[in-house]
């Protein structure tokens, strides 16, 4: 919190006084911490009466440094350059996308050297009548192999750049705003943020009565099966916490932990990990070898990213990562974690869900609310035991559904509100279990607002009717078409067929959609836009 409440109305009135290309503004991609709950006021005009007749001197006695008012404005500028590129550079890429593109160049340097050699074999030997001309045509097929590969490896690493260059600007302004930050408490008269000698002296007795305790824990060793540690001020877990290999359940929510042990790990029989409300800001890649894990509760940290070796917890059914700084989940999460049955990872920066979310079939909850979701993957029809999704307060980034929303044939629950969807998708209707539905502060045309006032019986029965008309008006397009080709022949084709089979193979017949197994398209259009 704020040493002094009147400091961030003088921070304003100081920047609106530089040029305005160093005006100060948090950025949608800044990584400093903001409350999500609490959104920030909107910036004060700075001729209001609070500011009026303000002696910014005597309120910021450390600007009468010329070197410290050279240093703040080096600072902003700083914070606004890096603004300005991170605006210039477009959206980041996806994690998936990223991933994808490495596997990519990973497999055409690895089939490019087989395939030469192909070409080199299947050419014939300098001896023959055609040898020279078989060299020309061996060393052009060479050479335009090689090309195409380049031209393909050349967009790739074009988009792993991009990604590069987001993550080291990202970098940069975080520690222009914390440079700035500093600046500003020395500047207000204040010492930069930090415990008082009393605080710290009760702290550290705190912590010397807590390492007892871990030690007599340690102590009994095999014995112990539950191990609750919680609120006790921890800031370090030792090595040997690994020898309590007979634990089944271990709880260290409310402590002060930065980081695990490795050694943590070695806990194989662990089946319930509770580490809500820390600060760490990573997991040990050795979680992944807790085979038995069935909990794991990292909610309220300041995780950027899961490891991938999380994938390996194959017995987890319930994972709890919200109120975190999540940009991204593994890309493979879903082709392990078959038997996860509730997956809550709301109030992160999750710009995208990954494809294998789809292989999760078990899951019966997915709540992802508060987020910057830009849409769904097509993959996410597969989970046709999900009960309740929560996809609330993405804003301005979630704008639409994907087809196969429909085929979420046992969702119950389902909240909406607080985004940007201008039209449920037409499949919508075949949604016969859901029981509540939430819409509120979407600008939807499809269905109309009488219809939802009417509530979630009426939006189902309006989708129904507009899906089933939709396919009985392509149904008849469609033998329009085919009465026109038997009577044309193969070579005179109509644009009338053409138009129409694309869309006679997604929709199919009104049998097939009445059908929950009907065939759906497995591509995934929304994956397909990162490229």
């Amino acid at each position: 919190m704020d040493p002094n409440p009147t400091s961030q109305p003088i921070l304003s009135y100081v920047l609106t006084r530089l040029p305005p290309a160093l005006s100060f503004k948090r950025p949608q991609n800044a990584t400093s911490e903001f409350d999500v709950e609490q959104p920030p006021p909107p910036p004060e005009d700075p001729t209001s009466d609070d500011l009026k007749g303000l002696d910014l001197e005597e309120r910021m006695p450390g600007l009468k440094d010329p070197v410290l008012l050279a240093a703040m404005s080096k600072a902003v500028a700083d914070v606004a350059q890096n603004r300005s590129v991170l605006g210039g550079l477009g959206p980041r890429p996806d994690h998936e996308a990223i991933d994808k593109a490495r596997a990519r160049m990973a497999e055409i340097d690895a089939c490019l050297s087989p395939q030469l050699e192909d070409i080199v074999l299947s050419s014939p030997q300098a001896g023959d009548a055609d040898g020279q001309l078989s060299q020309n045509e061996q060393a052009q097929k060479e050479k335009e192999r090689k090309e195409a590969a380049e031209k393909e490896l050349l967009g790739l690493r074009a988009l792993i750049q991009l990604d590069e260059m987001h993550e080291a600007y990202e970098v940069l302004l975080k520690d222009a705003e914390e440079r700035l930050d500093k600046i500003y408490y020395t500047a207000m008269g204040h010492a930069e943020p930090s415990e008082k000698e009393s605080n710290e002296a009760d702290a550290e007795h705190e912590e010397d009565e807590v390492n007892e305790e871990v030690i007599g824990l340690l102590e009994k060793g095999k014995m112990l099966d539950r191990v609750d540690l919680s609120d006790r001020g921890l800031k370090r877990l030792p090595d040997a916490f690994g020898k309590l290999s007979g634990l089944v359940y271990l709880n260290l929510s409310g402590n002060q932990l930065e980081t695990l042990p490795d050694a943590i790990g070695t806990l194989d029989s662990l089946e319930e990990l509770r580490l809500t409300n820390n600060i760490l800001t990573s997991l040990p890649d050795s979680i992944g070898l807790m085979m038995n894990l069935r909990i794991l509760d990292v909610s309220g940290n300041k995780l950027k990213s899961l490891p991938d070796s999380i994938c390996h917890c194959r017995s987890l059914v319930d994972l709890d990562a919200s109120y975190n700084q999540l940009a991204y989940l593994p890309t493979n999460i879903g082709f392990e974690f078959v038997n996860l049955q509730k997956l809550r990872v709301h109030l992160n920066k999750l710009r995208s869900l990954p494809t294998s979310v789809g292989e999760m079939t078990s899951l019966r909850l997915l709540d992802a609310h508060f987020n910057e979701l830009r849409g769904l993957p097509s993959s996410i029809g597969k989970l046709q035991n999900l009960e309740a999704l929560n996809l609330s307060s993405n804003f301005s980034d979630l704008q639409e559904l994907p087809i196969t929303f429909g085929d979420l044939i046992n969702l119950k629950e389902l909240d909406l509100s607080n985004n940007q969807i201008h039209s449920l998708p037409d499949t919508f209707g075949r949604l016969e279990n859901l029981e509540k539905l939430n819409l509120d502060q979407n600008p939807l045309s499809e269905p109309p607002a009488d219809i939802i006032k009417q509530g979630v019986g009426s939006v189902k029965e309006y989708m129904s009717r507009r899906w089933l008309q939709f396919l009985i008006e392509e149904e008849e397009r469609e033998k329009i078409a085919e009465e026109a080709t038997a009577q044309q022949g193969p070579q005179q084709l109509s644009w009338m067929t053409r138009s129409v089979s694309s869309v006679g193979k997604l929709a199919g017949t009104v049998a097939e959609y009445l059908s929950p197994r009907a065939n759906r398209p497995n591509r995934d259009s929304f994956l397909d836009q990162q490229f």
